[in-house]
């Protein structure tokens, strides 16, 4: 019964989504078909059924209802047809969102890992030694949390790329001198290129885990278990790590597992200032397009990430802690 509860609460958030996804680019102003005609008019004359023949490509032909629409929509969708993209015509937007999909996982979903792990890892030796100096540091690292993201990577970029020249400038992999694949010349360029604003995503993030971790810590250490295991007298690194740790992380694993949902959203901003080869620099095209098609197909993109990570949560919280299924 918790299990059916939780699919069809997601089910019916999925279907929510879906329809929202549908209907908020058509309410944005322009028209991507006129967009598309006015590149091709540079290139010469456009003949005049090309309008016709474009609105049947991108499925927004407005001779249809709004209801028309929506049905064909959902209909391309359970296909797995998503549209042609206007910004990358006359690619299907599926190939866009498979080549920029592994670029962002690869760069935000580790550098999300490594800023949970440090930050929670740090925050509960600061909440273990509350009162020292190293509890002192924390207000510094929330700071960085605060700092902007495109100030933080224009910083960098300064003085890492710019002044120092320890890395790139821009891009995803040099490609003057390397081809994408699986040879050590690509991952090495790779890794070169993706090291900066690997960077920028881990400092500017850490604060915020390691801050919520040391509260947790501090919270944790005040309960009867901790201090009956205080009392025992075993060793102070077991009580940190199996007893107070282990259960102030919770929270923590919590907001990491919904975190990996917008992992594949990218970080948009980043992504835009090292001209990353990313979801967040493909959005940032499809809305400066209307390219209904790109931003129908990233949107739910993400949103089925969001919406996986926080079932799992769901469910992993229904095992560790069985009052969780009995509730309302």
């Amino acid at each position: 019964m918790y299990l059916l509860r939780k699919l069809t609460f997601y089910l019916a958030a999925l279907w929510a989504a879906v329809t929202l996804n549908f209907l908020i680019p058509r309410l944005l102003p322009g028209n991507p078909v006129d967009i598309l005609i006015s590149k091709l008019a540079q290139q010469g004359p456009v003949a005049p059924g090309t309008r016709d023949s474009l609105e049947m490509l991108l499925g927004s032909d407005t001779s249809e209802s709004l209801w028309s629409q929506y049905v064909s929509y959902l209909g391309g969708l359970l296909k797995g047809d998503f549209g042609t993209s206007v910004t990358y015509f006359p690619a299907p937007v599926t190939d866009v969102i498979g080549q920029a999909i592994p670029w962002t996982l690869l760069l935000v979903g580790i550098s999300t890992l490594l800023a949970f792990l440090l930050g929670v890892g740090l925050g509960a030796f600061a909440g273990w030694k509350r009162g020292t100096w190293v509890d002192s540091i924390i207000p510094a690292t929330a700071l960085l949390q605060s700092v902007p993201y495109f100030w933080l990577a224009l910083v960098l970029v300064y003085f890492f790329a710019v002044n120092l020249g320890w890395f790139p400038l821009s891009g995803g992999y040099d490609v003057n001198s390397v081809s994408p694949g699986w040879s050590w010349e690509f991952i090495e360029s790779a890794i070169s290129y993706g090291t900066l604003p690997a960077i920028t995503i881990v400092v500017s993030s850490i604060g915020g885990w390691l801050l919520g971790m040391r509260n947790m810590m501090v919270s944790t250490l005040s309960d009867d278990y901790v201090v009956t295991a205080e009392a025992k007298g075993l060793h102070p690194m077991r009580v940190m790590i199996t007893y107070a740790a282990r259960n102030a992380a919770l929270p923590s694993v919590a907001g990491f597992a919904i975190s990996l949902g917008f992992v594949v959203a990218g970080s948009i901003v980043t992504e835009q200032v090292f001209s990353y080869p990313g979801i967040g620099n493909a959005m940032l095209l499809a809305v400066s397009n209307n390219d209904y098609a790109l931003m129908q197909g990233l949107f739910l993109v993400i949103t089925i990430a969001v919406l996986v990570s926080n079932l799992l949560v769901d469910l992993f919280y229904g095992l560790i802690d069985p009052r969780t299924r009995t509730r309302n």
